[in-house]
């Protein structure tokens, strides 16, 4: 059996502040295969983002650190050796960081630099990990544009991300991603701010990508209806935690943490036109301010007296699908971890 591109096993990065240790990606697991589409669900600050820096190695530190747990990633040549992403030295993951595994960051106008032209970006991406020349890495820049789908791509390249429009400077940092072909991309909310028919597109392009290329894909989103379009599998993660995982069929259809179904039943529906949009009560508990019990209970409308005292384990349901609720432990199995 193949074994999956890139592996995370029990991974915990605390963040040390004023305030005390904060653990913000808490004994969290899974796995990506080669070719797959994996989406990472969940509101604005249950971990997504800092999962992610935590695979490129990209935590500030301080006040960041990784202190449990493990990255394995696996090249495509000898897919039975692994590296710990989280022992490696920082030579050889800059090495790795940009070739074997790239990010698409969430907001490209931060993340291009304004002071050098779209091409000497790209160039620098190719060469920083491939002996060629300059004239060969302009003529990857070219092709790579081409290949997002950039009109005037021998003309773009010599312009700056400024002259450039939101999805152009999308479709430009994923381009910088994919110069290397590496085996994982990771997307950081990439359709964020972006119009609908722009966000489509951005899309199909990674779809494209990774039908053709046998990508392996992490989509960081808060957008159901994106995961619905690309993802082949979802984590749904909830102040830190895994509270369920699956295939993309099952979580959409048959969702079983009562915090997925209230994402779910939080979408817009076209035959609700006059209802008011439903939404789950409370916000996201800062990181590290529950010390016992399920950190969903606060706003879970099944909570009962255990909930509050004791922290639910991922239960296995059956053919990859994983809850972290008392309501399922009759027919689940404990994960072992």
């Amino acid at each position: 059996m193949t074994k999956p591109v890139l592996e995370i096993n029990n991974l915990q990065t605390h963040f040390f502040t004023d305030r005390g240790e904060i653990p913000a990606v808490d004994d969290v697991s899974f796995s990506i295969n080669a070719g797959e589409v994996l989406g990472i669900v969940g509101e604005s600050g249950c971990g997504k983002s800092v999962t992610s820096l935590s695979v490129m190695g990209l935590v500030p530190n301080p006040p960041g650190k990784i202190v449990g747990g493990e990255i394995l990633f696996r090249r495509q040549e000898g897919r039975d050796k692994a590296e710990d992403l989280v022992k490696v030295s920082r030579k050889r993951l800059r090495a790795i960081r940009g070739d074997q595994i790239a990010m698409i960051f969430q907001e490209p106008m931060t993340s291009l630099d304004p002071l050098f032209t779209i091409g000497h970006q790209i160039i620098e991406a190719v060469r920083n990990h491939r002996k060629v020349t300059k004239k060969q890495a302009r003529a990857k820049a070219v092709e790579m544009l081409k290949l997002v789908g950039i009109p005037r791509a021998e003309e773009i390249v010599d312009e700056y991300p400024h002259q450039l429009s939101g999805g152009m400077r999308q479709r430009v940092m994923i381009a910088i991603a994919m110069s290397c072909d590496p085996e994982v991309l990771i997307a950081d909310e990439p359709t964020t701010a972006l119009d609908v028919t722009i966000q489509a597109q951005i899309l199909e392009l990674m779809k494209d990508l990774n039908r053709k290329k046998g990508t392996a894909i992490m989509m960081i989103t808060h957008d159901l209806g994106v995961v619905a379009e690309i993802c082949d599998r979802v984590v749904v993660m909830y102040a830190g935690k895994i509270v369920e995982e699956g295939d993309v069929r099952t979580i959409l259809k048959s969702p079983k943490h009562p915090y997925t179904q209230g994402l779910i039943r939080s979408l817009p529906k076209m035959s609700n036109r006059d209802s008011r949009l439903y939404s789950i009560p409370g916000n996201v508990p800062k990181p590290g301010s529950i010390k016992q019990g399920c950190r969903f209970a606060a706003r879970c409308p099944e909570v009962f007296d255990r909930c509050t005292q004791e922290s639910p384990e991922l239960l296995n349901l059956g053919e990859g699908h994983g809850c972290r609720c008392f309501l399922y432990e009759k027919e689940g199995k404990i994960v072992n971890v």
